[in-house]
């Protein structure tokens, strides 16, 4: 007797556009990474088998399961006539423990609506068997939902002004050397301390003599 196939009811908005759902999140070589805010309410379906489309069970005959998360990335193909940037995780073995790790660390119970999620695909793990593919290799970041608003900037205002300090003021012009005096002898002059004593008083009398009489 053979389990009948498990049907799993289209997204809302797919069947009212008529549309098959968001095209599959691809992963062709390591270092690729998907990443968006989640759009809809991850489903769980049964996996099917890719070439037949036959849906999957374990050797003990229950289902394999898969989580399906539709994501809004950045990412457009020219390939696909209106590409909105869509894309659904199918989440399963080594995918879903990073992801669900990811959640962990997040402090968050799973994945949400507006949350915030990102896979990368690292490298190759080693084959269970021979002839069979080695199985790919992800890690994964959550934010929650509500963290992800609050770093999301506002469409509708302006970036801060950043503080610029004030221009320094400009350093004094030297003074001029008496007459008879180079500008190096003037300097050497200066260093004596009998020398700025002496200017600093004549300094001084300027100051003095440049002050308004009191009333």
């Amino acid at each position: 007797m053979t389990t009948p196939q498990q049907y799993q009811a289209p997204d809302a908005d797919d069947f009212l556009m008529g549309g098959g759902g968001a095209p599959t999140a691809k992963f062709p070589m390591p270092g690729t990474t998907v990443s968006g805010r989640i759009t809809q309410k991850p489903t769980v379906e049964q996996q099917r088998d890719i070439k037949t489309g036959d849906s999957k069970f374990w050797s003990d005959g229950n289902p394999m399961m898969q989580l399906v998360v539709t994501v809004q990335t950045d990412l457009r193909d020219p390939t696909i006539d209106e590409d909105d940037g869509r894309r659904r995780l199918f989440v399963k073995g080594v995918m879903k423990n990073a992801i669900a790790d990811a959640v962990r660390m997040a402090g968050a119970r799973g994945l949400e609506v507006g949350g915030t999620i990102a896979v990368t695909y690292t490298h190759d793990g080693v084959a269970k068997e021979r002839g069979m593919s080695p199985p790919k290799q992800y890690t994964a970041t959550y934010t929650p939902a509500a963290q992800a608003a609050l770093h999301t900037p506002d469409p509708g205002t302006t970036a801060p002004q950043q503080y610029a300090p004030p221009p320094a003021a400009p350093a004094p012009a030297p003074a001029a050397p008496p007459v008879g005096l180079s500008p190096q002898q003037y300097a050497a002059a200066q260093q004596n301390p009998a020398t700025q004593a002496l200017l600093a008083q004549q300094q001084a009398q300027a100051a003095n003599a440049a002050a308004p009489p009191p009333f």
